[in-house]
Protein backbone atom coordinates (compact mmCIF):
# COMPACT_ATOMS: atom_id res chain seq x y z
CA UNK A 1 0.00 0.00 0.00
CA UNK A 2 1.54 3.40 -1.35
CA UNK A 3 0.23 6.38 1.46
CA UNK A 4 -0.33 9.75 -0.26
CA UNK A 5 -1.39 12.97 0.36
CA UNK A 6 -4.65 14.85 -0.84
CA UNK A 7 -4.62 18.40 -1.58
CA UNK A 8 -8.01 19.49 -2.89
CA UNK A 9 -8.05 22.81 -2.47
CA UNK A 10 -6.04 26.34 -3.40
CA UNK A 11 -6.18 27.06 0.01
CA UNK A 12 -4.22 23.77 0.48
CA UNK A 13 -1.62 24.61 -2.40
CA UNK A 14 -0.78 27.79 -0.83
CA UNK A 15 -0.10 26.28 2.10
CA UNK A 16 2.48 24.52 0.71
CA UNK A 17 4.41 27.13 -1.57
CA UNK A 18 4.30 29.16 2.14
CA UNK A 19 5.75 26.21 3.59
CA UNK A 20 8.29 26.11 0.66
CA UNK A 21 9.32 29.05 1.01
CA UNK A 22 9.97 28.97 4.94
CA UNK A 23 12.04 25.80 3.67
CA UNK A 24 13.92 27.81 1.08
CA UNK A 25 14.90 30.37 3.75
CA UNK A 26 15.58 27.80 6.34
CA UNK A 27 18.32 26.63 3.57
CA UNK A 28 19.54 29.94 3.29
CA UNK A 29 20.09 30.65 6.62
CA UNK A 30 22.15 26.98 7.28
CA UNK A 31 24.62 27.87 4.30
CA UNK A 32 25.39 31.03 5.89
CA UNK A 33 25.47 29.47 9.74
CA UNK A 34 28.16 27.15 8.42
CA UNK A 35 31.31 28.21 9.65
CA UNK A 36 34.71 28.47 7.49
CA UNK A 37 36.16 25.93 8.40
CA UNK A 38 33.11 23.52 7.68
CA UNK A 39 32.38 24.89 4.33
CA UNK A 40 36.26 23.99 3.57
CA UNK A 41 35.49 20.98 4.59
CA UNK A 42 32.80 20.35 2.71
CA UNK A 43 34.42 21.33 -0.31
CA UNK A 44 37.33 19.30 -0.28
CA UNK A 45 39.91 23.00 0.50
CA UNK A 46 42.21 24.22 3.24
CA UNK A 47 40.34 27.42 4.69
CA UNK A 48 43.27 29.72 4.25
CA UNK A 49 45.00 31.62 1.27
CA UNK A 50 43.74 30.63 -2.29
CA UNK A 51 46.42 28.76 -4.00
CA UNK A 52 46.70 28.23 -8.18
CA UNK A 53 45.03 25.71 -9.47
CA UNK A 54 48.57 24.58 -10.97
CA UNK A 55 51.40 25.47 -9.10
CA UNK A 56 54.73 26.61 -10.76
CA UNK A 57 57.35 23.49 -10.30
CA UNK A 58 59.67 23.74 -7.63
CA UNK A 59 63.20 25.04 -8.74
CA UNK A 60 64.54 24.03 -4.93
CA UNK A 61 66.73 21.12 -5.96
CA UNK A 62 68.39 23.50 -8.33
CA UNK A 63 71.73 25.13 -6.91
CA UNK A 64 72.12 28.49 -6.42
CA UNK A 65 69.57 31.11 -5.25
CA UNK A 66 65.98 30.79 -6.30
CA UNK A 67 63.63 33.56 -6.32
CA UNK A 68 60.66 34.38 -8.20
CA UNK A 69 59.83 38.06 -8.24
CA UNK A 70 57.09 40.09 -8.98
CA UNK A 71 57.29 43.74 -10.63
CA UNK A 72 58.35 45.70 -7.95
CA UNK A 73 59.35 43.56 -5.37
CA UNK A 74 62.54 43.72 -3.39
CA UNK A 75 65.32 42.24 -4.25
CA UNK A 76 66.45 39.19 -2.41
CA UNK A 77 69.93 39.75 -0.16
CA UNK A 78 73.43 39.37 -1.72
CA UNK A 79 75.15 39.69 1.54
CA UNK A 80 74.07 36.13 2.75
CA UNK A 81 77.05 33.99 2.90
CA UNK A 82 75.38 30.89 4.91
CA UNK A 83 76.23 27.65 2.59
CA UNK A 84 72.29 26.28 2.61
CA UNK A 85 69.33 28.65 3.40
CA UNK A 86 65.55 29.04 3.08
CA UNK A 87 62.50 31.67 3.68
CA UNK A 88 59.28 30.34 3.68
CA UNK A 89 55.48 30.87 4.75
CA UNK A 90 54.72 29.15 8.19
CA UNK A 91 50.87 28.80 7.51
CA UNK A 92 50.45 28.09 3.43
CA UNK A 93 54.58 26.55 3.16
CA UNK A 94 54.83 28.52 0.08
CA UNK A 95 58.60 28.81 -0.37
CA UNK A 96 59.36 32.55 -0.97
CA UNK A 97 63.46 32.43 -1.69
CA UNK A 98 66.00 29.39 -0.89
CA UNK A 99 69.95 28.97 -1.71
CA UNK A 100 70.90 25.67 -2.02
CA UNK A 101 67.95 23.94 0.09
CA UNK A 102 68.50 20.05 -0.69
CA UNK A 103 72.51 20.29 0.23
CA UNK A 104 73.41 17.70 2.90
CA UNK A 105 75.23 19.59 5.81
CA UNK A 106 75.86 18.78 9.64
CA UNK A 107 72.70 20.17 11.37
CA UNK A 108 74.64 20.66 14.83
CA UNK A 109 71.62 20.84 17.91
CA UNK A 110 68.72 22.19 15.17
CA UNK A 111 68.56 18.54 14.88
CA UNK A 112 66.99 18.82 18.42
CA UNK A 113 63.89 19.99 16.43
CA UNK A 114 63.38 16.88 14.92
CA UNK A 115 64.43 14.65 18.51
CA UNK A 116 61.53 16.68 20.38
CA UNK A 117 58.94 16.36 16.89
CA UNK A 118 59.31 12.32 17.95
CA UNK A 119 60.04 12.20 21.64
CA UNK A 120 57.38 15.04 22.99
CA UNK A 121 54.06 13.03 22.35
CA UNK A 122 55.58 10.76 24.62
CA UNK A 123 56.70 12.18 27.35
CA UNK A 124 54.43 15.25 28.66
CA UNK A 125 55.62 17.46 30.96
CA UNK A 126 54.37 16.34 34.13
CA UNK A 127 56.01 12.87 34.40
CA UNK A 128 58.84 13.19 36.95
CA UNK A 129 61.82 11.11 37.03
CA UNK A 130 64.86 10.07 38.80
CA UNK A 131 68.35 10.41 36.57
CA UNK A 132 70.52 7.61 36.63
CA UNK A 133 74.26 7.28 35.99
CA UNK A 134 73.77 5.60 33.06
CA UNK A 135 71.75 7.73 31.38
CA UNK A 136 74.21 10.66 31.51
CA UNK A 137 76.60 8.52 29.78
CA UNK A 138 78.50 8.77 26.27
CA UNK A 139 77.75 12.70 26.06
CA UNK A 140 80.00 13.84 23.34
CA UNK A 141 82.64 16.16 24.29
CA UNK A 142 81.63 19.88 24.28
CA UNK A 143 78.36 19.00 24.34
CA UNK A 144 75.99 21.73 25.56
CA UNK A 145 74.73 20.83 28.86
CA UNK A 146 71.78 22.05 31.12
CA UNK A 147 73.21 20.54 34.15
CA UNK A 148 71.12 17.57 34.76
CA UNK A 149 72.18 15.79 37.64
CA UNK A 150 72.83 12.35 38.44
CA UNK A 151 69.95 10.89 41.48
CA UNK A 152 68.09 14.17 40.99
CA UNK A 153 64.61 14.01 40.30
CA UNK A 154 63.08 16.26 37.69
CA UNK A 155 60.07 17.07 36.09
CA UNK A 156 59.96 16.24 32.53
CA UNK A 157 58.98 19.74 31.84
CA UNK A 158 62.23 21.19 33.31
CA UNK A 159 64.11 18.92 31.16
CA UNK A 160 62.47 19.74 27.83
CA UNK A 161 63.45 22.94 29.18
CA UNK A 162 66.71 22.70 29.50
CA UNK A 163 66.90 21.05 25.67
CA UNK A 164 64.95 24.18 24.10
CA UNK A 165 66.82 26.91 25.93
CA UNK A 166 70.28 26.02 26.73
CA UNK A 167 70.27 23.37 24.39
CA UNK A 168 71.19 20.51 27.18
CA UNK A 169 72.48 17.27 25.49
CA UNK A 170 72.35 15.82 29.03
CA UNK A 171 68.69 16.20 28.83
CA UNK A 172 68.42 15.29 25.70
CA UNK A 173 70.26 11.60 26.73
CA UNK A 174 67.57 11.40 29.84
CA UNK A 175 65.10 11.87 27.88
CA UNK A 176 66.03 9.39 24.91
CA UNK A 177 66.61 6.85 27.76
CA UNK A 178 63.51 7.42 28.49
CA UNK A 179 62.13 7.13 25.30
CA UNK A 180 63.26 3.47 24.40
CA UNK A 181 67.02 4.18 24.38
CA UNK A 182 69.66 6.26 21.93
CA UNK A 183 69.49 3.75 18.62
CA UNK A 184 66.00 3.48 19.57
CA UNK A 185 65.21 7.18 19.08
CA UNK A 186 67.60 7.51 16.14
CA UNK A 187 65.62 5.26 14.77
CA UNK A 188 62.40 6.81 15.56
CA UNK A 189 63.36 10.22 14.38
CA UNK A 190 64.22 9.07 10.94
CA UNK A 191 60.96 7.68 10.61
CA UNK A 192 59.46 10.26 11.42
CA UNK A 193 61.41 12.80 8.94
CA UNK A 194 60.45 10.31 6.22
CA UNK A 195 56.75 10.84 7.61
CA UNK A 196 57.15 14.62 7.43
CA UNK A 197 58.48 14.55 3.85
CA UNK A 198 62.19 15.47 5.06
CA UNK A 199 63.99 13.46 2.65
CA UNK A 200 67.69 14.83 3.29
CA UNK A 201 68.22 14.11 7.21
CA UNK A 202 70.26 11.29 7.97
CA UNK A 203 69.68 11.21 11.66
CA UNK A 204 72.89 9.30 13.74
CA UNK A 205 73.03 11.55 17.27
CA UNK A 206 69.43 12.55 18.68
CA UNK A 207 71.42 15.43 20.01
CA UNK A 208 72.91 16.57 16.96
CA UNK A 209 76.48 15.91 17.91
CA UNK A 210 79.04 15.92 15.03
CA UNK A 211 79.09 12.24 13.89
CA UNK A 212 79.82 11.17 10.33
CA UNK A 213 77.14 10.94 7.70
CA UNK A 214 74.67 12.71 10.02
CA UNK A 215 73.32 15.11 8.11
CA UNK A 216 70.32 17.32 7.32
CA UNK A 217 69.09 20.51 5.20
CA UNK A 218 67.53 24.28 5.50
CA UNK A 219 64.92 22.54 3.79
CA UNK A 220 64.55 19.89 6.28
CA UNK A 221 64.84 21.65 8.80
CA UNK A 222 62.24 24.23 7.88
CA UNK A 223 59.85 21.60 7.81
CA UNK A 224 60.68 20.48 11.34
CA UNK A 225 60.22 24.26 12.11
CA UNK A 226 56.83 24.67 10.81
CA UNK A 227 55.52 21.79 12.01
CA UNK A 228 57.18 22.28 15.91
CA UNK A 229 54.69 26.02 15.56
CA UNK A 230 51.93 23.77 15.04
CA UNK A 231 52.20 21.69 18.50
CA UNK A 232 51.40 23.71 21.91
CA UNK A 233 54.17 22.63 24.01
CA UNK A 234 56.97 22.39 20.96
CA UNK A 235 55.74 26.26 20.53
CA UNK A 236 55.43 27.31 24.61
CA UNK A 237 58.48 25.78 24.92
CA UNK A 238 60.45 27.30 22.25
CA UNK A 239 59.13 30.75 22.90
CA UNK A 240 60.76 31.08 26.47
CA UNK A 241 63.08 33.59 27.06
CA UNK A 242 64.36 32.21 30.60
CA UNK A 243 63.49 29.94 33.47
CA UNK A 244 64.56 28.37 36.65
CA UNK A 245 65.98 24.83 36.41
CA UNK A 246 66.26 22.67 39.88
CA UNK A 247 69.52 22.41 41.36
CA UNK A 248 71.18 20.04 43.46
CA UNK A 249 70.90 22.79 46.14
CA UNK A 250 68.27 25.47 45.14
CA UNK A 251 67.41 26.15 41.36
CA UNK A 252 69.05 28.58 38.71
CA UNK A 253 68.74 30.42 36.09
CA UNK A 254 69.08 29.46 32.21
CA UNK A 255 68.52 31.58 29.32
CA UNK A 256 67.42 30.65 25.69
CA UNK A 257 70.77 30.84 23.49
CA UNK A 258 68.84 32.08 20.43
CA UNK A 259 70.01 35.67 20.59
CA UNK A 260 66.73 36.70 18.35
CA UNK A 261 64.69 36.03 21.19
CA UNK A 262 66.37 37.28 24.21
CA UNK A 263 68.43 40.52 22.33
CA UNK A 264 71.55 39.22 24.36
CA UNK A 265 74.89 39.43 23.67
CA UNK A 266 74.86 42.50 21.90
CA UNK A 267 72.26 40.87 19.08
CA UNK A 268 68.74 42.90 18.57
CA UNK A 269 66.08 40.85 19.71
CA UNK A 270 63.84 40.58 16.30
CA UNK A 271 60.71 42.06 16.79
CA UNK A 272 57.68 39.24 16.84
CA UNK A 273 60.37 36.56 17.11
CA UNK A 274 58.61 32.95 18.69
CA UNK A 275 61.47 30.93 18.18
CA UNK A 276 62.81 28.14 17.00
CA UNK A 277 66.50 26.62 17.69
CA UNK A 278 69.93 27.54 17.15
CA UNK A 279 72.92 25.24 17.09
CA UNK A 280 76.45 25.50 16.39
CA UNK A 281 79.50 22.28 16.27
CA UNK A 282 82.94 22.40 14.64
CA UNK A 283 81.76 20.63 11.67
CA UNK A 284 78.20 22.44 11.05
CA UNK A 285 79.60 26.01 12.34
CA UNK A 286 76.51 28.04 12.90
CA UNK A 287 73.08 26.82 12.36
CA UNK A 288 69.34 28.00 12.95
CA UNK A 289 65.93 27.82 12.36
CA UNK A 290 63.80 30.81 13.46
CA UNK A 291 60.64 31.90 13.01
CA UNK A 292 58.80 35.36 13.10
CA UNK A 293 55.14 37.00 13.13
CA UNK A 294 54.26 39.98 11.86
CA UNK A 295 51.00 41.34 10.75
CA UNK A 296 49.11 38.18 10.64
CA UNK A 297 52.06 36.19 8.72
CA UNK A 298 54.43 33.90 10.10
CA UNK A 299 57.78 33.35 8.60
CA UNK A 300 60.18 30.68 8.96
CA UNK A 301 64.06 31.36 7.97
CA UNK A 302 66.64 28.54 7.61
CA UNK A 303 70.45 28.98 7.89
CA UNK A 304 73.24 26.61 8.02
CA UNK A 305 76.92 27.41 8.28
CA UNK A 306 77.51 31.31 7.25
CA UNK A 307 81.21 31.12 5.89
CA UNK A 308 81.30 35.41 6.88
CA UNK A 309 81.60 37.08 10.22
CA UNK A 310 81.59 35.85 13.64
CA UNK A 311 79.88 33.35 15.69
CA UNK A 312 76.27 35.76 15.40
CA UNK A 313 76.69 36.23 12.07
CA UNK A 314 74.04 33.61 11.76
CA UNK A 315 71.82 36.13 13.71
CA UNK A 316 72.32 38.92 11.14
CA UNK A 317 71.54 37.08 8.35
CA UNK A 318 68.62 35.36 9.37
CA UNK A 319 67.04 39.21 10.35
CA UNK A 320 68.29 40.11 6.69
CA UNK A 321 66.21 36.90 5.45
CA UNK A 322 63.26 37.95 7.64
CA UNK A 323 63.25 41.62 6.85
CA UNK A 324 62.89 40.46 3.29
CA UNK A 325 60.51 38.03 3.47
CA UNK A 326 57.53 40.04 5.06
CA UNK A 327 58.82 42.80 2.62
CA UNK A 328 58.17 40.70 -0.10
CA UNK A 329 55.55 38.27 1.37
CA UNK A 330 52.56 38.69 -1.99
CA UNK A 331 54.96 40.16 -4.28
CA UNK A 332 56.84 37.06 -5.09
CA UNK A 333 55.76 33.98 -6.49
CA UNK A 334 56.96 30.37 -4.91
CA UNK A 335 60.02 28.73 -5.59
CA UNK A 336 58.75 25.50 -3.89
CA UNK A 337 56.86 24.09 -1.15
CA UNK A 338 56.97 22.47 2.38
CA UNK A 339 55.00 19.80 2.43
CA UNK A 340 51.22 20.30 4.77
CA UNK A 341 52.12 18.48 7.91
CA UNK A 342 49.23 18.73 10.23
CA UNK A 343 47.28 15.53 9.31
CA UNK A 344 50.81 13.89 9.75
CA UNK A 345 51.00 11.36 13.19
CA UNK A 346 53.43 11.73 15.88
CA UNK A 347 56.13 9.23 15.70
CA UNK A 348 57.27 7.17 18.35
CA UNK A 349 55.17 5.22 21.21
CA UNK A 350 51.99 5.98 22.59
CA UNK A 351 51.88 8.98 24.90
CA UNK A 352 51.24 7.86 28.14
CA UNK A 353 48.31 9.13 30.19
CA UNK A 354 49.66 11.71 32.34
CA UNK A 355 48.51 15.32 32.26
CA UNK A 356 50.66 18.22 30.87
CA UNK A 357 52.31 20.32 33.80
CA UNK A 358 51.86 23.87 34.00
CA UNK A 359 54.72 26.03 33.09
CA UNK A 360 56.36 27.01 36.36
CA UNK A 361 55.79 30.86 37.13
CA UNK A 362 59.51 32.02 36.44
CA UNK A 363 59.77 30.88 32.66
CA UNK A 364 58.85 33.58 30.64
CA UNK A 365 56.82 32.73 26.98
CA UNK A 366 57.63 35.95 24.46
CA UNK A 367 54.55 34.85 22.12
CA UNK A 368 52.21 32.43 21.41
CA UNK A 369 53.47 30.44 18.28
CA UNK A 370 50.50 29.25 17.14
CA UNK A 371 49.05 29.12 13.69
CA UNK A 372 45.97 30.26 12.86
CA UNK A 373 43.97 29.45 9.73
CA UNK A 374 41.64 32.28 10.52
CA UNK A 375 40.89 32.88 6.85
CA UNK A 376 37.54 32.14 5.81
CA UNK A 377 35.74 31.32 2.58
CA UNK A 378 34.58 34.95 1.89
CA UNK A 379 31.43 36.10 0.14
CA UNK A 380 31.89 34.50 -2.99
CA UNK A 381 32.10 30.97 -0.95
CA UNK A 382 29.07 31.88 0.73
CA UNK A 383 27.11 32.94 -2.27
CA UNK A 384 27.66 29.77 -4.01
CA UNK A 385 26.30 27.73 -1.11
CA UNK A 386 23.63 30.14 -0.81
CA UNK A 387 22.51 29.43 -4.53
CA UNK A 388 22.93 25.76 -4.14
CA UNK A 389 20.20 26.29 -0.90
CA UNK A 390 18.28 28.16 -2.80
CA UNK A 391 17.81 26.11 -5.78
CA UNK A 392 16.94 23.00 -3.69
CA UNK A 393 14.24 24.66 -2.17
CA UNK A 394 12.81 25.81 -5.28
CA UNK A 395 12.82 21.97 -6.24
CA UNK A 396 11.22 21.26 -3.32
CA UNK A 397 8.30 23.77 -3.82
CA UNK A 398 7.95 22.21 -7.33
CA UNK A 399 7.97 18.83 -6.69
CA UNK A 400 5.17 19.51 -3.96
CA UNK A 401 3.43 21.45 -6.31
CA UNK A 402 3.17 18.82 -8.98
CA UNK A 403 2.33 16.24 -5.77
CA UNK A 404 -0.89 18.57 -5.41
CA UNK A 405 -1.93 18.69 -8.78
CA UNK A 406 -2.43 14.59 -9.06
CA UNK A 407 -5.39 13.32 -7.04
CA UNK A 408 -4.57 10.80 -4.18
CA UNK A 409 -3.21 7.38 -4.27
CA UNK A 410 -3.68 4.12 -2.52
Amino acid sequence: MTIGFSFRTAASRSAVTRVAARCSALCVAGALAVTPGQAAALSGKDPGTPRPTVSPASSLYQEGTQARLRAGAPGVPEDISALSWLVADARTGDVLAAHDAHRPLPPASTLKTLFALTVLPALPGGIRHTVTERELEGIGAGSSMVGVAEGHTYRVADLWRGVFLNSGSDAVHVLASMNGGWTSTATQMQAKARALGARDTHVVSPDGYDTPGQVSSAYDLAVFGRTGLRNADFARYCATVDSMFPGNGSPYGIQNTNRLLTGADGVERYPGMIGIKNGYTTNAGNTLVAAARHGGRTLVVTLMNPQAGGGFTVYEEARSLLDWGFAAAGHVDPVGTLLDTRSVPAAGPAARPVATARPVATARPVATAALPDDEGIGWPGVAGITGAAVLGAASVALALRLKATRGPRG
